[in-house]
Protein backbone atom coordinates (compact mmCIF):
# COMPACT_ATOMS: atom_id res chain seq x y z
CA UNK A 1 0.00 0.00 0.00
CA UNK A 2 1.47 3.35 -0.83
CA UNK A 3 0.71 6.52 0.94
CA UNK A 4 -2.69 7.23 2.71
CA UNK A 5 -4.15 10.84 1.33
CA UNK A 6 -6.21 12.30 4.54
CA UNK A 7 -8.75 14.61 4.82
CA UNK A 8 -8.62 16.88 8.29
CA UNK A 9 -12.10 19.12 8.67
CA UNK A 10 -11.93 21.65 11.25
CA UNK A 11 -8.75 23.71 11.37
CA UNK A 12 -8.88 24.42 14.69
CA UNK A 13 -6.64 23.42 17.97
CA UNK A 14 -7.19 19.39 18.16
CA UNK A 15 -7.34 19.13 14.19
CA UNK A 16 -3.32 21.14 14.59
CA UNK A 17 -2.26 18.79 16.73
CA UNK A 18 -3.63 15.72 14.76
CA UNK A 19 -2.20 17.26 11.75
CA UNK A 20 1.51 17.59 13.62
CA UNK A 21 1.44 14.19 14.22
CA UNK A 22 0.38 12.96 10.87
CA UNK A 23 3.02 14.95 9.12
CA UNK A 24 5.39 12.97 10.35
CA UNK A 25 4.51 9.54 9.86
CA UNK A 26 5.91 8.45 6.28
CA UNK A 27 3.00 6.38 5.29
CA UNK A 28 0.12 9.21 5.76
CA UNK A 29 0.23 12.46 3.42
CA UNK A 30 -2.16 15.02 4.76
CA UNK A 31 -3.78 15.69 1.43
CA UNK A 32 -6.99 18.14 1.93
CA UNK A 33 -7.91 20.22 4.76
CA UNK A 34 -11.38 22.07 5.30
CA UNK A 35 -12.74 24.77 7.75
CA UNK A 36 -15.12 27.39 7.78
CA UNK A 37 -12.58 30.05 9.02
CA UNK A 38 -9.99 31.08 6.08
CA UNK A 39 -7.29 32.39 7.74
CA UNK A 40 -7.33 29.02 10.39
CA UNK A 41 -7.60 26.67 7.58
CA UNK A 42 -4.52 28.38 5.06
CA UNK A 43 -2.45 28.56 7.83
CA UNK A 44 -3.33 24.56 8.44
CA UNK A 45 -2.28 23.87 4.35
CA UNK A 46 0.81 26.15 4.50
CA UNK A 47 1.96 23.96 7.96
CA UNK A 48 1.17 20.91 6.44
CA UNK A 49 1.55 21.22 2.33
CA UNK A 50 -2.44 20.16 2.18
CA UNK A 51 -5.12 21.55 -0.34
CA UNK A 52 -7.64 23.80 1.10
CA UNK A 53 -11.06 22.09 -0.28
CA UNK A 54 -14.14 24.20 0.72
CA UNK A 55 -16.64 21.59 0.34
CA UNK A 56 -16.62 18.59 2.37
CA UNK A 57 -18.74 16.07 0.12
CA UNK A 58 -15.49 17.25 -2.37
CA UNK A 59 -12.79 16.93 0.40
CA UNK A 60 -14.14 13.02 1.40
CA UNK A 61 -14.08 11.62 -2.51
CA UNK A 62 -10.62 13.14 -2.70
CA UNK A 63 -9.07 11.17 0.24
CA UNK A 64 -8.68 7.80 1.82
CA UNK A 65 -9.15 8.49 5.68
CA UNK A 66 -11.34 11.73 7.02
CA UNK A 67 -9.87 13.00 10.81
CA UNK A 68 -13.31 14.90 11.82
CA UNK A 69 -12.01 18.01 14.41
CA UNK A 70 -15.55 19.88 14.04
CA UNK A 71 -17.15 21.26 16.92
CA UNK A 72 -19.05 18.76 18.70
CA UNK A 73 -22.37 18.66 17.15
CA UNK A 74 -21.40 18.97 13.24
CA UNK A 75 -19.84 15.31 14.11
CA UNK A 76 -22.59 13.20 13.16
CA UNK A 77 -23.33 14.29 9.68
CA UNK A 78 -19.72 14.19 8.40
CA UNK A 79 -19.37 10.83 9.83
CA UNK A 80 -22.11 9.59 8.05
CA UNK A 81 -20.97 11.01 4.90
CA UNK A 82 -17.33 9.41 5.13
CA UNK A 83 -19.02 6.07 5.90
CA UNK A 84 -21.49 6.18 3.55
CA UNK A 85 -18.28 7.14 0.98
CA UNK A 86 -16.36 4.04 1.87
CA UNK A 87 -13.61 5.98 3.86
CA UNK A 88 -11.98 5.74 6.82
CA UNK A 89 -12.68 7.65 9.63
CA UNK A 90 -10.79 9.33 13.13
CA UNK A 91 -13.79 11.29 14.56
CA UNK A 92 -12.49 13.76 17.71
CA UNK A 93 -14.68 12.77 20.99
CA UNK A 94 -17.98 12.55 21.38
CA UNK A 95 -18.79 10.45 18.33
CA UNK A 96 -22.34 12.52 18.56
CA UNK A 97 -24.05 14.51 20.99
CA UNK A 98 -27.02 12.79 21.33
CA UNK A 99 -27.95 9.11 21.95
CA UNK A 100 -30.37 8.38 19.06
CA UNK A 101 -27.09 10.12 16.36
CA UNK A 102 -24.61 7.68 18.09
CA UNK A 103 -27.15 5.08 17.51
CA UNK A 104 -27.34 6.23 14.22
CA UNK A 105 -23.29 6.27 13.80
CA UNK A 106 -23.29 2.94 15.32
CA UNK A 107 -25.73 1.22 12.85
CA UNK A 108 -24.02 2.60 9.97
CA UNK A 109 -20.31 1.75 10.78
CA UNK A 110 -21.32 -2.00 11.72
CA UNK A 111 -22.26 -2.65 8.16
CA UNK A 112 -19.02 -0.20 6.67
CA UNK A 113 -15.90 -2.42 6.19
CA UNK A 114 -13.65 0.45 6.38
CA UNK A 115 -11.53 1.60 10.05
CA UNK A 116 -14.16 3.69 12.61
CA UNK A 117 -11.75 5.11 15.30
CA UNK A 118 -13.31 7.57 17.88
CA UNK A 119 -10.69 10.09 19.48
CA UNK A 120 -10.97 8.98 23.43
CA UNK A 121 -7.06 9.96 23.66
CA UNK A 122 -6.68 9.61 28.02
CA UNK A 123 -7.12 6.05 27.10
CA UNK A 124 -3.40 5.96 25.30
CA UNK A 125 -1.93 8.57 27.77
CA UNK A 126 0.66 6.96 30.17
CA UNK A 127 -0.85 7.72 33.17
CA UNK A 128 -3.68 5.66 32.64
CA UNK A 129 -2.46 2.93 30.69
CA UNK A 130 -0.10 2.41 33.59
CA UNK A 131 -2.98 2.79 35.97
CA UNK A 132 -5.25 0.54 33.93
CA UNK A 133 -2.14 -1.87 34.26
CA UNK A 134 -1.74 -1.90 38.18
CA UNK A 135 -5.24 -2.35 39.10
CA UNK A 136 -4.81 -5.83 36.87
CA UNK A 137 -2.16 -6.69 38.69
CA UNK A 138 -3.09 -5.39 42.30
CA UNK A 139 -7.04 -5.68 41.98
CA UNK A 140 -9.87 -6.46 41.84
CA UNK A 141 -10.55 -2.51 42.51
CA UNK A 142 -13.24 -2.11 45.57
CA UNK A 143 -14.52 1.60 44.59
CA UNK A 144 -13.33 4.79 43.33
CA UNK A 145 -13.49 8.75 42.84
CA UNK A 146 -13.01 10.62 39.39
CA UNK A 147 -13.26 14.13 39.20
CA UNK A 148 -12.66 16.50 36.07
CA UNK A 149 -13.35 20.37 35.92
CA UNK A 150 -13.08 23.13 34.12
CA UNK A 151 -12.27 26.40 35.46
CA UNK A 152 -15.24 28.00 33.36
CA UNK A 153 -17.03 28.54 30.08
CA UNK A 154 -15.68 31.59 28.70
CA UNK A 155 -12.33 31.05 27.35
CA UNK A 156 -12.84 29.99 24.20
CA UNK A 157 -16.20 31.61 24.52
CA UNK A 158 -17.65 28.61 22.04
CA UNK A 159 -17.29 26.18 25.13
CA UNK A 160 -20.27 27.58 26.93
CA UNK A 161 -22.33 27.50 23.86
CA UNK A 162 -24.52 24.00 23.69
CA UNK A 163 -25.30 24.35 20.14
CA UNK A 164 -21.73 23.88 19.72
CA UNK A 165 -20.56 21.48 22.09
CA UNK A 166 -23.72 19.86 23.06
CA UNK A 167 -24.05 20.73 26.49
CA UNK A 168 -20.83 20.86 29.14
CA UNK A 169 -20.50 16.90 30.10
CA UNK A 170 -20.28 16.34 26.24
CA UNK A 171 -17.35 18.86 25.99
CA UNK A 172 -15.12 17.94 28.63
CA UNK A 173 -16.34 15.16 31.46
CA UNK A 174 -16.99 13.14 28.42
CA UNK A 175 -13.48 11.17 28.80
CA UNK A 176 -14.36 10.35 32.35
CA UNK A 177 -16.98 8.52 31.55
CA UNK A 178 -14.57 6.36 28.90
CA UNK A 179 -12.20 5.82 31.23
CA UNK A 180 -14.79 4.35 33.70
CA UNK A 181 -15.19 1.69 31.27
CA UNK A 182 -11.37 1.50 29.77
CA UNK A 183 -10.71 1.22 34.08
CA UNK A 184 -13.70 -0.65 35.50
CA UNK A 185 -15.86 -2.14 32.67
CA UNK A 186 -19.46 -1.75 32.04
CA UNK A 187 -21.77 0.24 33.91
CA UNK A 188 -25.13 -0.96 35.37
CA UNK A 189 -26.66 2.04 36.85
CA UNK A 190 -26.43 5.91 37.26
CA UNK A 191 -27.59 8.32 40.23
CA UNK A 192 -26.96 11.83 39.76
CA UNK A 193 -27.72 15.18 40.86
CA UNK A 194 -26.62 18.66 38.79
CA UNK A 195 -27.16 22.27 39.35
CA UNK A 196 -26.72 25.63 37.56
CA UNK A 197 -24.84 28.59 38.41
CA UNK A 198 -23.11 30.50 36.16
CA UNK A 199 -24.20 29.44 33.00
CA UNK A 200 -27.58 28.68 30.81
CA UNK A 201 -26.59 25.53 31.17
CA UNK A 202 -26.32 22.71 34.14
CA UNK A 203 -22.83 22.91 35.05
CA UNK A 204 -22.22 21.24 38.56
CA UNK A 205 -22.53 17.33 38.61
CA UNK A 206 -22.28 14.39 41.13
CA UNK A 207 -23.00 11.32 40.39
CA UNK A 208 -22.84 7.84 42.17
CA UNK A 209 -21.74 4.69 39.58
CA UNK A 210 -22.78 1.14 40.15
CA UNK A 211 -20.44 -1.26 37.65
CA UNK A 212 -21.90 -4.45 36.45
CA UNK A 213 -18.96 -6.56 38.53
CA UNK A 214 -20.23 -4.93 41.78
CA UNK A 215 -17.86 -2.05 42.41
CA UNK A 216 -18.77 1.61 42.78
CA UNK A 217 -17.54 4.85 42.23
CA UNK A 218 -18.23 8.74 42.32
CA UNK A 219 -17.70 11.27 40.08
CA UNK A 220 -17.87 14.85 40.10
CA UNK A 221 -17.41 17.67 37.47
CA UNK A 222 -17.87 21.46 37.84
CA UNK A 223 -17.80 24.30 34.92
CA UNK A 224 -16.47 26.99 37.12
CA UNK A 225 -14.14 25.63 39.79
CA UNK A 226 -11.30 28.38 38.94
CA UNK A 227 -8.51 26.35 37.62
CA UNK A 228 -7.51 24.68 40.82
CA UNK A 229 -5.33 21.67 39.90
CA UNK A 230 -5.26 18.96 39.52
CA UNK A 231 -8.63 19.61 37.40
CA UNK A 232 -8.46 16.09 36.24
CA UNK A 233 -7.63 13.16 38.95
CA UNK A 234 -8.50 9.63 38.97
CA UNK A 235 -8.68 7.79 43.40
CA UNK A 236 -8.57 4.00 42.73
CA UNK A 237 -9.17 2.08 46.29
CA UNK A 238 -8.63 -1.54 46.25
CA UNK A 239 -7.28 -3.68 49.51
CA UNK A 240 -4.88 -1.64 51.13
CA UNK A 241 -3.72 0.30 48.70
CA UNK A 242 -4.67 3.52 46.48
CA UNK A 243 -3.69 4.32 42.95
CA UNK A 244 -4.20 8.55 42.25
CA UNK A 245 -3.15 10.30 39.10
CA UNK A 246 -2.51 14.20 38.57
CA UNK A 247 -4.09 14.90 35.38
CA UNK A 248 -1.75 13.51 32.62
CA UNK A 249 1.43 14.17 34.74
CA UNK A 250 2.09 11.41 37.53
CA UNK A 251 0.86 8.42 38.71
CA UNK A 252 1.12 8.09 42.91
CA UNK A 253 0.60 4.37 44.78
CA UNK A 254 0.52 3.31 47.95
CA UNK A 255 0.65 -0.46 48.81
CA UNK A 256 0.18 -2.03 52.16
CA UNK A 257 -0.46 -0.53 55.86
CA UNK A 258 2.69 1.37 56.34
CA UNK A 259 1.64 4.88 54.61
CA UNK A 260 4.67 4.24 52.14
CA UNK A 261 3.71 5.46 48.79
CA UNK A 262 5.59 5.74 45.20
CA UNK A 263 4.96 8.12 42.34
CA UNK A 264 5.90 7.57 38.72
CA UNK A 265 6.19 11.01 36.52
CA UNK A 266 5.31 11.40 32.82
CA UNK A 267 6.78 15.24 32.71
CA UNK A 268 9.55 13.86 30.61
CA UNK A 269 7.37 13.32 27.52
CA UNK A 270 6.17 15.45 25.04
CA UNK A 271 2.53 16.51 25.66
CA UNK A 272 1.56 14.93 22.71
CA UNK A 273 2.90 11.63 24.10
CA UNK A 274 1.84 12.48 27.60
CA UNK A 275 -2.23 13.37 26.74
CA UNK A 276 -1.73 9.90 24.48
CA UNK A 277 -2.69 11.89 21.11
CA UNK A 278 0.62 10.42 19.33
CA UNK A 279 -0.51 6.87 20.09
CA UNK A 280 -3.84 7.01 18.77
CA UNK A 281 -2.67 8.23 15.69
CA UNK A 282 -0.32 5.88 15.41
CA UNK A 283 -3.31 3.38 16.09
CA UNK A 284 -5.44 4.44 13.69
CA UNK A 285 -2.57 4.14 10.69
CA UNK A 286 -1.83 0.89 11.87
CA UNK A 287 -5.15 -0.59 11.73
CA UNK A 288 -5.63 1.30 8.15
CA UNK A 289 -2.23 -0.07 6.91
CA UNK A 290 -1.97 -3.23 8.53
CA UNK A 291 -5.77 -4.35 9.76
CA UNK A 292 -4.49 -3.37 12.91
CA UNK A 293 -7.33 -3.91 16.11
CA UNK A 294 -8.98 -0.35 16.18
CA UNK A 295 -8.52 0.31 20.11
CA UNK A 296 -11.44 2.49 20.15
CA UNK A 297 -14.19 1.35 18.52
CA UNK A 298 -17.83 2.93 17.88
CA UNK A 299 -18.87 0.84 20.47
CA UNK A 300 -17.07 2.51 22.67
CA UNK A 301 -18.20 6.11 21.27
CA UNK A 302 -21.61 5.20 21.57
CA UNK A 303 -21.07 3.87 25.24
CA UNK A 304 -19.28 7.46 26.56
CA UNK A 305 -22.56 9.12 24.78
CA UNK A 306 -24.81 6.77 26.54
CA UNK A 307 -23.26 7.25 29.91
CA UNK A 308 -23.38 11.26 29.54
CA UNK A 309 -27.21 10.72 28.53
CA UNK A 310 -28.03 8.88 31.19
CA UNK A 311 -26.03 11.26 33.80
CA UNK A 312 -28.50 14.08 31.66
CA UNK A 313 -31.44 12.05 32.62
CA UNK A 314 -30.98 10.93 35.96
CA UNK A 315 -30.75 15.00 36.31
CA UNK A 316 -33.47 15.85 34.76
CA UNK A 317 -35.77 13.24 36.44
CA UNK A 318 -34.06 12.98 40.05
CA UNK A 319 -34.55 9.23 39.59
CA UNK A 320 -31.45 6.59 39.10
CA UNK A 321 -30.67 5.23 35.31
CA UNK A 322 -30.18 1.82 34.88
CA UNK A 323 -28.44 0.61 31.87
CA UNK A 324 -28.50 -2.66 29.67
Amino acid sequence: MGQINIGIVGAGYIGGVHAALLTRDQRVRVAAVNDLLADRVEQLARSTGAKVIDNTNELIESVDAVYITTPNTKHTELVLACVDAGKHVFCEKPMATTLSDARTILEASAKSKSVFQVGHNRRFAPVYSTLKELIETAGPAHSAHLKMNRGELINPPWVGDTGVTGGFLFETTIHMFDMMRFLFGEVASIDAVGSTHEYPEVDDFSALIRFDNGMHATLASSADAGWMFPFERVEVFCHHRTFTTREMDSLTYSDGLDGRHFAQTMQQLSKEEKWGYAQEDRAFVDAVVHGAPVPVTDKDGYKAVELVDAVYRSVESGARVTLR
